[in-house]
């Protein structure tokens, strides 16, 4: 049994309990320290500051360690797939033979949209991003199916959560249709999640793609290394907006536009950008290097590091060996991997980025992998989105069935001016 923590503070002294995860990580709970001291802690970006208890997703940033729900992300990219690790994620064990038959058939029942809301895909100028288009379209889904805008059951939950799984693959490939001008294509019944997705990408109504094995399969392991990641960006959106009891449409639409900032879901197209630089300018690596590790200077070395991990990611590791099997298999190479190989090795050499622990992150191939598809860059975080879903899901599930849960609602330390007398505009300078 663990003690309290002591906090001494002018001149009192309060105990605060702590409280002990499974991995026996500790966490003084502070909950009541402004109740009983009058003060608050400050953590700005909330990099030491956990915002829930969570039985979803365990990190080890120090040993790179990733697991969903106790299962390591190794194990299921080697025996798993994206729809049992959704299943998993969201409900919380693997689903039994039966079960996920019926998930996936629910995903097939569910893979349409109302014709109407292909209209809505009009009211969007042909640049509009991708992004935009999921975020917008995700919330008028619920529109069209109001019992979903309420408060659901469980069993209006198992639907609702196959409905979106499958409905936002829909929405994403019709809107990259819209950005290159050709028409949406449905879904095929026949098709599983993940190829069935690049069907409705790439098909055109006078032919039919047929999508390499390869490439599901990459497809479907990229998905699946995205599905969780613990109290990111936007997994804490989704779960603030819950906490309002807001439902789940609107609380994944919130989720989607935290992704779409570039420093959260848009970090694979900058090492993307990156890499094309190098190539296209055959800049010296070393040369690279040097700027990069230039203080004064705006070079950055994009893909490498993380919040949270100070290791490995297991996710890149993962991602770049299904590089290498991809581009084998379609007997070709890739100039952009290739760079990304040299410049991992001539990064991994320097002492810089060892006393650092920046290493590669899930990012830094993962580009390449879709690059490789056909999937075009402004199309990435899209495909995070898609893979962060389950995720999303099991967290808003997890926010509402919590007995405890409260509306969050930060505190602050103000800085601004005290109180000011209001002058009149005549008299003001």
């Amino acid at each position: 049994m663990t003690g309290p923590a002591i906090l001494t503070y002018n001149g009192q002294t309060y105990e605060l309990p702590v409280v002990v995860g499974s991995h026996r990580e500790a966490a003084i709970d502070i909950s009541r320290l402004r109740e009983t001291a009058g003060i608050i802690t400050l953590d700005s970006g909330f990099a030491n500051t956990g915002s829930c208890i969570s039985n979803i997703t365990y990190i080890d940033g120090e040993r790179g360690i990733l697991r969903y729900r106790g299962y390591l992300v190794e194990v299921l990219a080697a025996q798993s797939s994206f729809i049992e690790t959704a299943y998993l994620l969201i409900f919380g064990e693997l689903p039994t033979a039966d079960q996920l038959k019926d998930f996936r058939s629910a995903l097939t029942r569910n893979q349409s949209i109302h014709e109407d809301m292909h209209h809505h895909f009009d009211g969007f100028p042909p640049n509009a991003p991708p992004m935009a288009i999921l975020s917008a379209m995700i919330n008028a889904l619920g529109c069209f199916e109001p019992v979903f805008m309420g408060e659901e059951s469980d069993d209006q939950f198992v639907l609702a959560a196959a409905r979106l799984m499958s409905k936002i693959r829909t929405i994403a490939a019709a809107s990259y249709r819209k950005s290159v001008g050709k028409p949406m294509i449905y879904p095929r019944s026949q098709l599983r999640y993940t190829a069935n997705f690049l069907h409705m990408m790439f098909s055109d109504p006078y032919e039919l793609y047929e999508a390499d094995q390869t490439f599901v399969d990459a497809l479907d392991l990229l998905l699946m290394l995205h599905a969780d990641h613990e109290q990111n960006c936007s997994t804490s959106t989704v779960r603030m907006v819950a906490s309002s009891h807001a439902n789940l449409h609107t609380s994944v639409a919130a989720g989607v536009s935290a992704l779409w900032g570039p420093l959260h879901g848009g970090a694979n197209a900058a090492v993307i950008a990156m890499l094309t630089e190098l190539v296209e300018t055959g800049e010296p690596l070393e040369h690279f290097i040097a700027r990069v590790k230039d203080k004064d200077g705006k070079a950055r070395l994009m893909g490498f590091g993380h919040r949270v991990y100070k290791h490995f990611d297991p996710r890149a590791k993962l991602i770049k060996a299904a590089c290498d099997r991809l581009l084998n298999k379609l007997g070709r190479s890739d100039p952009l991997l290739d760079m990304a190989k040299r410049l991992e090795e001539v990064a991994l050499r320097d002492e810089y980025f060892i006393e650092r622990k920046l290493y590669p992150n899930v990012d830094y191939y993962s580009g390449i992998i879709m690059r490789a598809m056909g999937i075009p860059t402004d199309m990435f975080t899209v495909m995070f989105a898609i893979g962060r879903l389950p995720g999303w899901i099991a967290h808003w599930r997890e926010v509402r069935k919590d007995p405890n849960s409260r509306i969050d609602r930060p505190r602050q330390v103000y800085s601004g001016p005290v109180v000011r007398e209001y002058v009149p505009i005549e008299e003001r300078n």
